[in-house]
């Protein structure tokens, strides 16, 4: 990439038009960041001590939550630097780093809210098939396909990024190395390259979302069925989560993604990259926590036991 580039480093300008606000966003932004990883890690956490949520609904929250904490880490560290910093340089091998592993991480998440949707189509529709549709073994594979696509996915959209050749301006218009303002900087015509992009969006994005939007349809069916309001709230609760989840993650990706890059507009896209880079990993734990009466009592048994939570509740 050096022999086809003259640009070795970009300057990402993020929130630097802001001026003195920038030190209130470091401190937003910081505690976000902290309430993110504790809130994923409690999680991750109560999972593995509690047996009673290992099940497969609870497996792939698991996973999602682990995926959101890297997802973050990828991002924010370096956004939080940068916000204190006058020079927000980063080289050219770093931003392409920081892209892969964002897009990894991003689209492995997407496949994985596509997978939970069939998890609770297949607990709540196909109970008596249930243990063999979401055996342990199947669960595992179907998370492997997911991390595996996911990555395969974002080489292929880093690697139409950063092959084409940087020789003008190396300010990216950005708090890091997304493929919009990143991709606009090249000296080449690119329709080929974010055709392409375009095309992978399409299938990470609109295909699952397709597949969830189909799955609910025969919950929904399923639910109307149950003769007791209590029975169907109880199965209704199983998806309200995943629900939101899913609508926040979904709808902010695709404003974004969907669309060429000539419609790249910077504030606008800010403001919604900061949606579903910070709110969204920071919505999972609190929508899972707050709205799951087994995730409650599962924090509550395992606090109960370590002694910091009076035993009584």
């Amino acid at each position: 990439m050096d022999n086809s580039s003259s640009v070795t480093e970009f300057l990402l300008l993020g929130f630097s038009s802001l001026g003195e606000l920038q030190l209130v966003l470091f401190a937003v932004f910081l505690c976000l960041y902290l309430i993110i990883l504790s809130g994923n890690m409690t999680i991750i956490s109560v999972i593995f001590l509690d047996r009673s949520l290992h099940t497969p609904m609870y497996f792939f929250l698991g996973i999602l939550s682990t995926s959101e904490i890297f997802y973050t880490i990828v991002i924010l560290p370096k956004m939080l630097i940068n916000l204190l910093s006058v020079l927000r340089a980063i080289s050219f091998l770093s931003c392409a780093t920081q892209m892969f592993f964002f897009l990894g991480f991003a689209v492995t998440n997407c496949l994985l809210l596509g997978v939970m949707g069939y998890d609770r189509y297949a607990a709540i529709c196909q109970p008596l098939h249930y243990p063999i549709l979401m055996s342990w073994r199947v669960c595992g594979q179907l998370a492997a396909t997911c991390i595996v696509s996911g990555f395969l996915i974002s080489l292929v959209g880093t690697s139409l990024v950063f092959i084409l050749p940087f020789c003008g301006s190396n300010k990216v218009n950005h708090y890091f190395c997304d493929i919009s303002p990143v991709i606009r900087l090249a000296c080449a015509d690119t329709y080929i390259n974010e055709l392409v992009i375009f095309i992978c969006g399409v299938l990470v994005l609109v295909v699952p979302l397709i597949f969830i939007c189909i799955s609910y349809g025969f919950i929904v069916r399923t639910i109307l069925r149950i003769p007791s309001a209590e029975g169907k709230r109880k199965a209704f609760s199983t998806c309200a989560s995943h629900l939101i989840v899913v609508i926040v993650h979904y709808g902010c990706a695709s404003f974004v993604y969907l669309r060429p890059s000539s419609k790249y507009t910077s504030g606008k896209d800010r403001l919604v990259t900061v949606t579903y880079t910070i709110i969204t990993p920071l919505l999972n734990p609190m929508v899972y926590s707050l709205r799951n009466k087994d995730v409650q009592l599962a924090i509550r048994k395992v606090i109960g036991k370590t002694g910091f939570y009076p035993k009584a509740l």
